[in-house]
C-alpha cells in the first residue's frame, strides 16, 4: 500500500473539525431557540424537535468519522475483529462510489447554501433579528459547506492512492 499524503491526512482531520460548530449551532434549535432566526417555531413536538437535530448532528458526526477511513488502513483492508471478513482487501470502488456520492451531496449543499447567503438567482436565507446572528449563522453554516469539496478531494487522493499514480508528498 502507498503511503497517505500529508496535505490528505489533514484534510481528514479538517472534517471532522468543522462538524462539532455546526451541532453546537443546531441543538438550541431543537429546544425552541430562535438562534436569532426571525421565524416561528418548528410546530413538531419538542420530543420530535430534539430527536431531528440530535439524529441530524450524530449523522453529520458519523460521516466525518467515516471519510478517515480514505486515510486509514481500515478504508483498504476490513479490520481483524469483522468476522468472516477479517483481513480482506476492501475494493476501492466500494469505497470510492459512496464517497464521491457524500462529496456531490454536499457539495450541492454548498451551492444552496452560496445562493441563499448572498441572496443569488432568487433564492433567499431565514431573516435574521439583526447582523450579527445573520453573520454567525452563514460562519457555521459556510463550514459545514465546506465539507463537499473536502471529501471529493480526498475521495481523489484516496482514488490515486489505490489505483496506482500516487499523488507527489
Amino acid at each position: 500500500m502507498r503511503p497517505v499524503p500529508l496535505r490528505a491526512e489533514r484534510v481528514a482531520r479538517l472534517l471532522s473539525l468543522l462538524a462539532p460548530p455546526v451541532c453546537l449551532w443546531r441543538l438550541p434549535i431543537g429546544f425552541d431557540c430562535s438562534m436569532g432566526a426571525d421565524v416561528a417555531p418548528m410546530s413538531w413536538s419538542r420530543w420530535a424537535d430534539v430527536s431531528h437535530v440530535v439524529t441530524l448532528s450524530l449523522l453529520s458526526e458519523a460521516c466525518a468519522l467515516l471519510c478517515h477511513g480514505l486515510v486509514r488502513p481500515w478504508g483498504e483492508v476490513v479490520p481483524r475483529w469483522v468476522p468472516g471478513l477479517r483481513g480482506r482487501r476492501i475494493p476501492p470502488y466500494a469505497v470510492i462510489m459512496p464517497a464521491t456520492l457524500l462529496g456531490l451531496l454536499f457539495t450541492a449543499l454548498l451551492v444552496d447554501r452560496t445562493l441563499c447567503t448572498f441572496h443569488l438567482a432568487g433564492f433567499s436565507d431565514v431573516p435574521y433579528a439583526n447582523g450579527w446572528w445573520r453573520l454567525l449563522a452563514a460562519l457555521t453554516s459556510g463550514l459545514m459547506a465546506l465539507w463537499g469539496p473536502l471529501i471529493l478531494a480526498l475521495t481523489y487522493a484516496h482514488h490515486r492512492r489505490r489505483r496506482g499514480t500516487a499523488p507527489s508528498a
